[in-house]
């Protein structure tokens, strides 16, 4: 395929140099933001919301925290009137919140338009039409003087309605295929329009500077906003709007340096949801913010349920790796990065942290909504010890020694392996449990009785095989007398080489788990658990465990 002969540049710089943003590290405050998820998100999907679920949808993006939201195309629909209707009659819309509406440069458009809004406290009617080489070339066949006049009509034509229409109305002018126009042209129609509406400190107007179709690297986009910053007529009095999509998957990437570039407000959805490969994503970039300690003004603490309300309402679906939103993004299936992320968090709570700082996790999940359960360390074949072991601390109160951690983990990578499936929490502690935990296999101990002297000696009622039998031994210790009764009474030769306890709770009952391997005549190790609510008994049944582990009897 030869690209070079058919496809060019479709994109403009600025006539001079634009690059001051390029000196700006981060963004430090948040713009202005606006959910266009009821119009241009709506009108991407293949069945568009109801009233009664666009309502719902509304309130929702209110309970979120967005100030404006453009709702619709009023004249486009019965159903975009009758919702623009509905929330002015029913009384829904806030008095902090304004309410934005699209436009076309037609008289009978904007006329129906302002009927909609009639008695609307808060709205800002949103005008636009195209700009861009190609659509002046190609659908309008128009020249630019032509094309001026098509959005200076429609300015004039809302300046005469919004004088007789009952209601509270701040303008906004967009030069759709913003990305596609000649810079000094986009300047010369936005300020055409500027003129007409005459904007103030107390009614200032918005200039929405659409990337309708990603044409660019970001860094050009982020000239191109840094020029019309330079060049709008009255900017004290402009709030310039950014409304990228995302063609090149830089949309994210567009808004940011837009903002670094002058902008004062972002167009987006939640999730992206838009047409072709959708909007800027508000929750990517709100939540960036936030990880560089910018309040967002955005409420995005109960993701999961946010995810839920949009995928009922939209019948669209999150996908598993979208930023922050999707179900896997804290997963980590890797062992190295479960240890790392493991690691991370007993540090953390060593050193009783308020800064985040785990790896390879950039937001702590809770302010989420999320779990670090069943949310971060997820296990499957690719999993490590660490990460299982971190998850079988921190959900069932168990504690291994690093190596019985080390053998555990490749028992559960060998069964994930197998089944080519990943293992839940749930089934993970069963693994533990049939491999380690009180095993009564070949040999089980029934009861012991201890006598304290220069040593402790013990009687011990065992079965064997199913057989009764009594032993008898004496050590250094109760375990230390068990083990030895039971070596002598069976011949057989093993020695504790990994003992460890620690306390558990499970329901309202305190137990002790134990955990012994038993180092075996050709170097092997065999490891068993266990539980009980005496600590003695819990350690004699992690000792029978290891050994009937081993081959030993």
């Amino acid at each position: 395929m030869e690209f070079s002969s058919k496809y060019q540049r479709r994109y403009f710089m600025p006539p001079y140099p634009c690059l001051e943003w390029t000196k700006k590290e981060c963004i430090e405050k948040p713009p202005i933001w606006c959910s266009v998820d009821l119009r241009d998100g709506n009108q991407a999907l293949i069945i568009p919301m109801s009233l009664e679920e666009k309502l719902e949808f509304f309130g929702q993006l209110v309970r979120v925290g967005f100030k404006e939201i453009e709702i619709g195309f009023p004249a486009a629909s019965d159903t975009e009137y009758e919702f623009c209707r509905a929330l002015i009659e029913r009384d829904l819309i806030p008095d902090d919140v304004a309410v934005q509406v699209l436009t076309q440069s037609r008289e009978h458009i904007i006329e129906k338009t302002f009927k909609a809004l009639e008695g609307c406290k808060n709205a800002v009617v949103h005008l636009y039409n195209s700009t861009s080489v190609a659509q002046r070339e190609q659908v309008f066949r128009k020249s630019k003087e032509e094309i001026i006049e098509i959005a200076t009509s429609g300015a004039k034509l809302m300046n005469e309605f919004k004088a007789k229409t009952p209601g509270n109305f701040r303008f906004e002018y967009s030069p759709e295929s913003f990305t596609g126009t000649e810079p000094e042209f986009a300047a010369e129609i936005c300020n055409a329009v500027i003129d007409i509406w005459a904007p103030t400190p107390d009614n200032k107007v918005i200039i929405n500077l659409p990337v309708t179709v990603s044409e660019s690297m970001p860094h050009v986009y982020a000239s191109q906003i840094e020029y019309m910053c330079r060049e709008l007529h009255n900017r004290e009095n402009i709030i310039v709007s950014l409304h990228p999509h995302n063609d090149r998957g830089c949309a994210v990437a567009d808004t940011e340096l837009g903002l670094l570039a002058g902008a004062d407000r972002v167009e987006g959805t939640l999730f992206g949801n838009g047409e072709r490969t959708g909007n800027v994503d508000i929750i990517t970039l709100a939540l960036n913010m936030y990880t560089h300690g910018v309040e967002p003004n955005l409420d995005f603490s109960n993701l999961p349920e946010l995810v839920e309300i949009y995928e009922r309402l939209t019948r669209m679906r999150v996908y598993e790796r979208m930023p922050y939103s999707g179900q896997l993004v804290f997963a980590a299936f890797s062992g190295s990065h479960q240890d790392a992320i493991a690691k991370g968090m007993k540090y953390r709570e060593e050193k009783n942290l308020t800064v985040w700082n785990v790896p390879y996790i950039p937001i702590d999940p809770h302010d989420l909504g999320r779990e670090y359960e069943g949310d971060v360390i997820r296990i499957n074949s690719q999993s490590g010890k660490g990460g299982i072991g971190y998850l079988m601390e921190q959900n069932y109160g168990i504690v291994m020694p690093p190596k019985m951690r080390e053998h555990f983990g490749y028992t559960v990578k060998g069964i994930s392996d197998r089944a080519h499936k990943e293992l839940k929490p749930a089934e993970v502690y069963e693994i533990f449990e049939n491999t380690y935990v009180n095993l009564k296999k070949r040999l089980e101990v029934v009861e012991a009785h201890y006598t304290q002297g220069e040593q402790i000696s013990t009687e011990v009622t065992v079965k064997i095989n199913g057989e009764g039998r009594k032993l008898r031994g004496s050590g250094n210790g109760r375990l230390d007398a068990v083990s030895n009764a039971i070596k002598d009474a069976l011949g057989i030769d093993y020695t504790i080489s990994t003992f460890t306890e620690n306390a558990i709770e499970q329901s309202s009952k305190s137990k002790a788990a134990s955990y012994i391997g038993i180092s075996l005549p050709g170097g092997a190790v065999s490891w068993g658990v266990g539980i009980d609510t005496d600590i003695i008994n819990s350690s004699i049944k992690a000792l029978v465990s290891a050994i009937n582990n081993s081959e030993l009897i």
